[in-house]
Parts: structure tokens; sequence; C-alpha cells
């Protein structure tokens, strides 16, 4: 019984691997004006409290082409910005999202744990999120829970005014960007990977595993994190017409390596760093 699908996976990637033969082994020749875009992590989050109203108006100021936000939902079925099942790191006290209403996390003070005058500041709601997004910027929604949370997210797309090809939805979760593109294909997913590397010094996810998860969703982007990703892997992605997006990178030269190689955008802490080290980089005389 498996070996069809066998079959159709090895056909699968032997096209792949046709495509990418196609294309020049250095992933630096596509378009070296192609600049990678500054995406802010929990907006601007080395200086300001992450996944904050504060924090995202920062990374706009400092010049960010993009903010990652992270979303679950409410115990009354509200999106709200926030990264933890819980809110003990951040606020002290611990409630579970999942279980608290809207109302009750918005007592929360969200703000002075990073610093005292950041006190005050409360848990967003993604309406308020998607608001503060530019209309020539990019925001990176990604889900931190299930796929319950896919319908009234894309309820909450529909109502705002933030335009569908600024919005790529991420999610570690293939299943819940397999629901919304079976939904809404028309928004952009991307699929969240981390590398890792077990004890015997094999890195997993390995590739095939990859390429079959970003075809089986039909995902328009592979976000992967910074360490372990294979070169191989990233021109066999670009090749199918994926999308590589990495995260979270915070060292200019690391991110000088993911420029030459063609990645999409870059996550990070410091988006203001980022930006003068990516455009320190530019050959002379090419525009961004």
């Amino acid at each position: 019984m498996l070996k069809p699908k066998t079959n159709r996976l090895h056909s699968w990637l032997g096209l792949l691997a046709l495509m990418a033969s196609s294309v020049s082994p250095c992933l630096s020749q596509p378009e070296e004006s192609a600049t990678p875009l500054v995406i802010a992590h929990r907006g601007s989050s080395a200086t300001a409290p992450e996944n904050t109203l504060p924090a995202f108006q920062l990374a706009w100021q400092q010049g960010a082409d993009g903010i990652e936000a992270d979303f679950l939902l409410s115990k009354d079925g509200h999106i709200v910005c926030f990264h933890d099942k819980d809110t003990k790191r951040i606020t002290g006290k611990k409630l579970l999202v999942k279980d608290t209403p809207l109302a009750e996390l918005r007592q929360l003070d969200v703000g002075a744990w990073k610093d005292s005058r950041y006190a005050g500041t409360r848990i967003p709601t993604i309406a308020e999120v998607l608001a503060t997004v530019p209309e020539d910027k990019k925001c990176f929604i990604e889900i931190k829970c299930g796929v319950e949370i896919v319908e009234p997210l894309l309820i909450e797309i529909e109502a705002s005014t933030i335009k569908r090809d600024q919005i790529t939805i991420i999610c570690f979760k293939a299943d819940v960007l397999k629901a919304i593109k079976a939904r809404a294909p028309h928004l952009r997913t991307s699929w969240l990977c981390n590398f890792k590397q077990n004890k015997a010094g094999e890195i997993r996810p390995v590739s095939e595993t990859v390429l079959k998860t970003l075809h089986d969703i039909k995902a328009d982007g592979f976000s992967s994190s910074q360490h372990h990703v294979s070169e191989e892997l990233l021109r066999q992605v670009m090749a199918a017409g994926i999308e590589h997006h990495v995260w979270t990178v915070n060292d200019p030269a690391a991110a000088g390596k993911y420029h030459a190689q063609g990645t999409k955008s870059i996550t990070t802490d410091v988006p203001a760093k980022m930006r003068d080290a990516l455009a320190e980089a530019l050959p002379t005389g090419i525009d961004q």
C-alpha cells in the first residue's frame, strides 16, 4: 500500500532535481539587487517588549520591511498577539491564554518586564497589530496554536484593510497551513522548520521530508532556522519556485551568507542593525 505514495514522492523529487539542474549552482546568481527583506522578530524585540504595539511601531521607525508576530486564541475566541501558551514569562502571573478571556488578558502588563518606560503596555489583538502595518510593508502572522484558529483568522484578515499580498501566514504545524490553503488559496503561507543535529551528527528533518511537506501543503515559502540548512536543499526549494525565509538572525555575517544564497527575508531582533548591514553589503550603484 505504501509503494504508490513512495513512487509519487520519488517522481516529484526527481522533477525537483531536474528543475534544479537548470539553474546555476551558485544561489547568489538570481538577482544581486534583491536584498532580503528585513523582518522584525516579534517587533523590534531587542529594544521593546516583544509582540506589543510599541515593538511594532519601533520596527517601522527603524525601517523594517515587515514584522513577525505570534498569535493565539483566547478562551472567548479572540486572536491575541502573544508567543507563549501561558503568561508567566512575560507578566509573572501564570494564565493559560486558551483558558483566559480577552478582558482578563488585557489586564496584564506585558511591557514592564522589558523596561519601566513600557509599563502598562497591554496584549494587542490581531486587528490592532494589522492596523499598524504601512501599505508598503509586510506582516508575517505566526500561528502558535492549531486549526481552531483558522476560521477566526480568515475573518479577521477579511475585516482588515491590509492588502492580501502584504500577509504571509507561517506555522510549524503543516496541517494548519494546509487548512488555510484549502479555505483561502490566495493567501501566502510559509512552513516553519527548525533543523537540529542529533547525537549521531545527523540533521533532522532530512531534505526529502522537507520537500514532501512543502509539496503536500502547497506552501509558497519555506521558513527555516538559521543553523544546519543545506545549500543543496535551498537550491532545490528555490528551483521549485518556493521562497526561502530564515530566522532568527542577529549577526550581519550570517545575514550576508543568506543574502548570497538568495534568501527572500531575514527575521531579526535588531532590524535597524540588520538593515544597515545589508545596505552596506550592496554593490555600488545597485538600488534595493
